[in-house]
Parts: C-alpha cells; sequence; structure tokens
C-alpha cells in the first residue's frame, strides 16, 4: 500500500520544493506537478508532489492520521 502525506510549500526553485509537514521540513520534487507555488498544500508520495489539495482536506488527512498513530500506541 502506497501512502501520500500533505504538505505545505514554503518555496520553489525550479523543479524542486521546499514543503513542510508537521513542522519538519523536507525537499519535494516538482516534477510530476509543476504548477505548484509557495503557500500551495501537495500531497508527497517518495519524495514526490503528486496532487495539489486545499488546505481543508490537508488539515483533515493529517489528523486522520495522526490519529491512527495514537491509536496505534493505545
Amino acid at each position: 500500500m502506497c501512502l501520500a502525506i500533505p504538505a505545505k510549500v514554503i518555496s520553489v526553485e525550479g523543479f524542486s520544493a521546499l514543503v513542510s509537514i508537521e513542522e519538519v521540513e523536507y525537499t519535494a520534487s516538482l516534477l510530476l506537478l509543476p504548477d505548484v507555488e509557495a503557500g500551495d498544500y501537495i500531497m508527497l508520495h517518495a519524495g514526490f508532489a503528486i496532487e495539489k489539495v486545499d488546505p481543508e482536506y490537508a488539515a483533515e488527512t493529517m489528523q486522520l492520521l495522526v490519529d491512527m498513530e495514537k491509536g496505534r500506541r493505545e
């Protein structure tokens, strides 16, 4: 099973973006999704931006992932 994580785009330089996931920064490739700008939210999979999403969807998805992790620890 594959999993994509929502991330906020901090900055874009060419086909690369600096993104933030829960305040941790990563580099993402924009080769599959070149129309991304700072402030956008993306789904990040294996280092690649694969889809732009709205902020509400990104927040809901991240909350589901956090809830799943909490349930796993209990």
